[in-house]
């Protein structure tokens, strides 16, 4: 299943949303901002209550 996830830019702040997949309860990956292009570092895990905690990172941290 996909989930959406509004979250905000590690780098401009702008709000984005994020899609992640449910059916794994742990992923990271990469993904561009929509507003300032650079690469986040998206952590995204589902916990045993099936809540979605994403955590985004610069590409520096």
């Amino acid at each position: 299943m996909l989930d959406t996830q509004k979250c905000h830019c590690p780098y401009c702040g702008e709000p984005i949303e994020l899609v992640i997949d449910t059916s794994e309860s742990e992923q990271e990956y990469i993904e561009d901002c929509f507003v300032c292009c650079r690469p986040i570092s998206v952590k995204a895990s589902i916990d045993n209550r099936g809540e979605i905690n994403v955590v985004l990172q610069d590409e520096n941290s």
